[in-house]
């Protein structure tokens, strides 16, 4: 559900608790987060505001974010104000999104500090302000100003003003008949246009959700959908929606709720629960922490992802290039027949302009073959022009082979990188495979390192013991150990595994090397193999096909080409 304002009122009502704590750190992880340290009853809490549009939230947290070097000045000016100060309460008005926390510093009775710092958790108008004892506002993390077509002026120097609320009040609705008469008018106008009565409204063909949040404030629709399913209300009636009258009511009214995580743990819901012990605000830390980890995975792969496939089609357009520049050099020694055969029949063919030419080959039993010419020269000239092209072809076909092999080690490089992302189940694994093709030559506006700076790289891969974690596996006590990306291949089976270790990878298909540790005095079961076969299929592209062909050898047969990229070992 979303954090609306029933999720808030419950979030200010964990807060009391910190009533009293004084704030002796501030840091802003990002543009839209500010961490308060704070300290008292000989502990120490953090407490979390995001403002983002997707995550607009506040609660104590116990996750440790990374902060920028240079701390904003958004930040600096918190730290100027707020350090040192303690909490003297926390509340809201209504169920509204905005969170009020006074502060003061009485230490100088004749001269003491008031501030006031407010969340405005509301979507993408979301913003944290501080002001002073006359609601003056000293700064704000976002600045908006009626000029500029916003509700409220908020930037240094203004007044801080609520945002006004077109919306009734949920907790001043005195019973179940002035609540119904604030959402008739919406039952109306679906009655009138669709039905006769109201009992033959039913939840899928009219949106009460829409009806009660349209008419109160604080209250979310994913909130109202959950309630509506709790109840497992189906029809719609003045009774049905007395039940959620009623159900509403007790959440609000109750300073106590139980939450669960609903649709694939992609969303939560609060619901009644009179003994819940479980605090909300440590719930919503670790679900929103997960929700952005992996938002933040999403993205980092999903970008990295989109430069490779993008340099994966210019490597498969070149590669159309040079399958068509072979094409034209299968066909050099018609060009050479076609010199041989001007230079041999001049005395027969006129020397005007012509545009092709008719003779025998003698190279085809005499049947006679057609040969174009440029008529702007003579046959002379167009013979020249022949053999030099035969020539240039001749030339070229051994580079252009080259250069198709090359490409096509590059293109079969980078599909076992798009291989690695698709895998990839971390922003560290992201982190390493965007690190590994950074050092290639595959990277736009990069040059090709020099062959010799490939041992110095060889030589940072290995000691980089820290980043080298594979996924390790005990069978039957033998131990067998998976790579995760082509870095950590090399390494595993170059550098880690020993030669008499058993090196397992699928045959012609993109993958990660496995190392089966082994002994030479020890024999291995068949079992052990096949599971060790298993596990190259299963972190292979292939995992999800039902028949795959699996290379083992020993790792001293396993070879690598000194300066190639990090890749596949070669077998011999």
């Amino acid at each position: 559900m979303a954090f609306d304002g029933i999720v808030t009122q419950k979030i200010v009502y964990e807060l009391k608790n910190i009533i009293g704590y004084k704030i002796d750190k501030v840091y802003q992880p990002d543009k839209n987060t500010v961490v308060l340290g704070l300290y008292g009853k000989s502990t120490h809490s953090s407490l979390l505001a995001c403002i983002a549009s997707n995550n607009a939230r506040l609660h104590l947290t116990h996750h440790t974010l990374k902060n920028p070097n240079v701390a904003p000045n958004f930040c600096m000016l918190l730290r100027k104000h707020l350090i040192g100060l303690k909490i003297k309460d926390i509340y809201l008005y209504d169920l509204e999104r905005c969170v009020f926390i006074e502060l003061e510093n009485l230490e100088n009775p004749n001269k003491p500090i008031l501030k006031k710092l407010i969340f405005e958790l509301m979507g993408k108008h979301s913003n944290i302000i501080l002001t002073n004892e006359s609601d003056i506002i000293i700064d704000s993390l976002r600045h908006t100003s009626i000029e500029n077509g916003a509700s409220r002026d908020i930037y240094p120097t203004s007044r801080f003003l609520n945002v006004s609320q077109t919306k009734s009040s949920f907790l001043k609705c005195k019973d179940f008949e002035e609540f119904y008469e604030k959402i008739e008018p919406y039952l109306t106008d679906n009655i009138v246009s669709n039905f006769s009565e109201i009992d033959d409204l039913n939840i899928s063909n009219f949106a009460l959700d829409k009806a009660i949040v349209s008419s109160f404030t604080g209250i979310s629709r994913p909130f109202v959908k959950n309630v509506i399913n709790e109840l497992n209300i189906k029809t719609i009636s003045k009774d049905s929606i007395f039940q959620i009258f009623e159900y509403i009511k007790k959440i609000v009214s109750s300073e106590n709720c139980s939450f669960k995580l609903i649709s694939n743990d992609k969303d939560y819901a609060l619901v009644l629960d009179s003994n819940s012990t479980e605090s909300l605000s440590y719930f919503l830390d670790d679900f929103y922490f997960n929700k952005e980890s992996n938002e933040l995975f999403n993205n980092f792969r999903n970008s990295i992802l989109h430069l490779i496939l993008a340099i994966l089609k210019k490597y498969e357009k070149r590669l159309e290039n040079i399958d068509s520049k072979l094409d034209e050099c299968n066909n050099m020694d018609a060009f050479r027949l076609y010199g041989e055969l001007i230079t041999a029949n001049l005395y027969k063919i006129p020397k005007y302009n012509i545009d092709s030419i008719t003779l025998e080959n003698f190279y085809d039993n005499n049947n006679l073959i057609s040969i174009p010419l440029d008529k702007r020269f003579s046959p002379q000239v167009n013979a020249k022009h022949y053999f030099k092209k035969y020539s240039k072809l001749k030339n070229a076909l051994e580079l252009v082979n080259i250069q198709k092999k090359d490409t096509l080690n590059e293109i079969n490089y980078i599909e076992s990188i798009v291989y690695e992302l698709e895998s990839s189940t971390t922003v560290e694994e992201v982190q390493s495979i965007y690190d590994e093709i950074s050092e290639s030559n595959i990277m736009p506006n990069k040059n090709p390192k020099p062959v010799k700076k490939a041992k110095k790289a060889k030589n940072l891969t290995s000691n980089k013991l820290a980043s080298f974690n594979p996924l390790k596996y005990v069978v039957d006590g033998f131990t067998i150990f998976v790579g995760r990306n082509n870095k950590e291949n090399d390494y595993l089976t170059l550098k880690f595994a020993k030669k008499h270790d058993l090196w397992f990878h699928t045959k012609d298909i993109h993958g990660s090397h496995v190392i089966l540790k082994t002994d030479l005095n020890e024999p291995i079961p068949d079992d052990v193999l096949y599971e060790a076969a298993r596990l190259a299929c299963k972190h292979s592209k292939a995992k999800n096909s039902s028949n795959v062909p699996v290379d083992y050898c020993k790792v001293s047969f396993v070879k690598k080409p000194n300066g190639s990229k990090p890749r596949y070992g070669y077998l011999f």
